[in-house]
């Protein structure tokens, strides 16, 4: 029998490798058990925050194996984030009517419904940590807050085109003020993060500054 080849030896090589990749994957992971070990992990961080969430924690509370979340995120920052990512991607579309006051009514209603359900209490342990943890600041910041930011920022320069609004209008204030006005009554206000807050900003504020 002849030898092997280098490149079938090479084949061989590559072939066993990705067998014994496959062998430590296990079976394919199942979407909605990602959902479900999100969701416990957004409420056990809601229950204890940042600093107190831990993989034990998670897992007692889905009822799952540490080790089933572990071969899915390598650390509770991963999960932490790929949880906010997930969750804002899920809930919170971007509108586009042609209009940019009800495009500007619409994401703020659907992003302060978001922030006052279950992820709201969430939101507020990771923002109360985020000065002592940087890396979980910057995670915060591209996953959740950066992205929100860009959908309003394209809200406005989508007025702009259609000839609503001003072509010099202070975007970058407009989206500041529109971030802060909501976190601002989600946590530190104690009043309602409600339609008819939004409404008023939407209204009071938002579209006088684009208007000019």
């Amino acid at each position: 029998m002849n030898a092997p080849t280098s490149s079938a030896r090479e084949e061989e090589t590559l072939a066993s490798a990705e067998q014994t990749r496959s062998a430590g994957r296990g079976r394919p992971r199942d979407a909605s058990r990602d959902a479900a070990l999100r969701q416990a992990a957004m409420e056990v961080l809601s229950q204890v925050g940042y600093r107190a969430l831990t993989m034990d924690a998670v897992a007692a509370h889905a009822r799952a194996g540490k080790a089933t979340i572990y071969r899915r995120w390598d650390s509770k920052l991963d999960l932490v984030i790929d949880t906010c990512t997930q969750l804002v991607q899920r809930n919170i579309p971007e509108p586009d009517r042609g209009s940019i006051e009800a495009d500007l009514g619409d994401f703020l209603r659907s992003f302060a419904s978001f922030l006052t359900g279950p992820v709201g209490k969430a939101a507020q342990a990771l923002v109360g940590e985020l000065p002592h943890e940087p890396e979980l600041a910057a995670a915060f910041r591209e996953s959740f807050l950066l992205p929100q930011r860009d959908v309003l920022r394209r809200l406005v320069e989508r007025g702009v085109q259609r000839g609503e609004i001003r072509a010099d209008a202070p975007i970058d204030t407009v989206v500041e003020i529109t971030g802060a006005c909501l976190i601002y009554r989600l946590m530190l206000t104690d009043e309602p993060l409600d339609t008819g807050f939004v409404d008023r900003l939407v209204n009071e504020a938002l579209m006088p500054l684009l208007h000019g």
